[in-house]
Formats: C-alpha cells, structure tokens, sequence
C-alpha cells in the first residue's frame, strides 16, 4: 500500500527480526502489564499471572496461525513449511481468541479462577494488539483494502490504519465502561460485542476479502457484501449482547482468587 516499507529490522544471519514480530511482542508486554498491574490488586499472585498470560499467548498463536492457514490453504498447499513462518505475518484474530480461550479456559480450571474476571482484565491487552499488530500488517503489505474510485490521496482503503483505529475505539469504550465498575464479565463481553460490530461493519467492508453468498461491490466507494467474517458477526453479536446481560444479571463483582479453608490462596 505504502512504497518503500521493509518488513525487516535487520537481518542475524539465517534470521530476520521483523516488525511485525515486534509490534506483537510489543502488544503482548504492554497488555500484560495493565492486566498484572490490575490483577495484583484483586489479590492474584504474579506467577499465576505470567502462566496466565503465558497459556494464553501460546494458545492465540497455534489457534490464530491454523484458522488463518485453513482459511488461505491455496497459499500453504505447495509450501507446507511456511506455514510455521508466523514471522512473515498471516494470523486470524477469531482464531486466536479461540486457542487463547481454550488455553486459558485449562489453566484457571486447574488452579480454581474465574475465567470471565480473568477475561476483562485480558481486554486491555487485546485493544493493543489490534491496534499495533494492524500497523505490521501495513507495513508487510497485507490486509489490503479495496480499490476506490473516490477522488481521496489513495486508491485503495487503508484498511490496517482502520483497522488499527477500531482498536483504540475499543480501548477508550474499556476505559470508559472500566470506570464504572461493572460486574465479572461484562468488560470481556462487552469487548466481544464492539468489536464485532466495528470488525463486520466498519472494517471488513472496507477489507478486501472473498465474498459470500450474496456478493455486493460498489467499484465507487470501494465497499463490499458479505464477507464471511460479515455473516458470522450477528452471531458474535448476540453471543457478545446476549452474555453481557448475563453479567450483569447475576451481578459478581470482582474479587480475585477464591480463597480455601486455612487462609491459602489456590
């Protein structure tokens, strides 16, 4: 989109460091530290914390890199090697929250934690990571958007910068329902509603990706119908809507790792 970005740092040997992998590791530090900052003050231990994110981080990639591939396995077919190259970018977002989900889910199963109170303090963590991993996928030159035939300064949608600005809208929604003190999960839910009604609406219209059943395309405004991303969002939506009240009908307020008979923490 950009000419002229070079996906790579610096190049160590065999190896390259790129930006794609730095803004992600730097999305993952910048999440883990608001979530270990909040998680102290509800009373959980460190270590707990970093295998918590840990499980999580693990889980999102494995899930993020096979729902990706599965869904461009035109791409992989002939090189099944590359599909290990995470590097190179190529990562779904559905697909890492659900290896991350099924992770995490494990981990605070054996150790006895709420999994939804751990979830909001994961939000943070997650509104970054879009934000600066879409940035990486500008500078790896994917995630394209469509061509427009609008009089503007591109020809083709920025798609990541919108991208990108859909997760700092979701952040400041965060910081704003935060400071109300809302009930265990309704931030987590919370996040899983905005998000999919800013990902199909705003975003993937714009994305240039295959469409699906009734496929719509106005060569004009560069905007497109349906995407399958765009068909799954009002069952995200409902999930997302539907598990929010939940919360706060059941009301839990927030209050760290339940503790056991003798004053122990598990």
């Amino acid at each position: 989109m950009i000419a002229g970005l070079d996906p790579v740092i610096v190049h160590i040997g065999p190896f390259a460091i790129r930006w794609y992998g730095v803004l992600m590791a730097l999305s993952i530090a910048w999440g883990f530290y608001y979530l270990r900052r909040d998680g102290l003050k509800l009373g959980y231990d460190e270590d707990s914390l970093y295998n918590a994110v840990a499980a999580a981080v693990v889980g999102g990639i494995v899930g993020a890199r096979l729902v990706y591939v599965a869904t461009n396995w035109h791409a992989y077919a002939g090189s099944p090697i590359s599909i290990l190259r995470v590097d190179q970018g190529g990562l779904s977002f559905h697909g890492a929250v659900i290896g991350g989900l099924l992770a995490l889910s494990l981990y605070v199963r054996r150790k006895g934690y709420t999994l939804e109170e751990l979830l909001d303090l994961f939000v943070p963590g997650l509104c970054i990571g879009i934000m600066l991993v879409r940035i990486g996928n500008l500078i790896n030159g994917e995630v394209l958007g469509r061509t427009t035939r609008l009089d503007w300064w591109f020809e083709r949608h920025p798609a990541q910068l919108i991208g990108s600005a859909v997760g700092l809208v979701l952040l400041i929604i965060h910081n704003v329902l935060a400071r109300r003190r809302p009930p265990v999960g309704y931030l987590a839910w919370s996040f899983v509603l905005y998000y999919s009604l800013l990902r199909g609406i705003v975003e993937e219209s714009v994305r240039q990706n295959p469409l699906y059943a009734w496929g719509y395309v106005n060569e004009t405004w560069g905007v497109g119908f349906f995407t399958l991303t765009q068909l799954l969002t009002p069952i995200f939506v409902g999930i997302g809507w539907g598990m929010r009240r939940r919360a706060v009908s059941l009301g839990r307020r927030p209050r760290g790792p339940r503790v056991r008979a003798g004053g122990k923490r598990p």
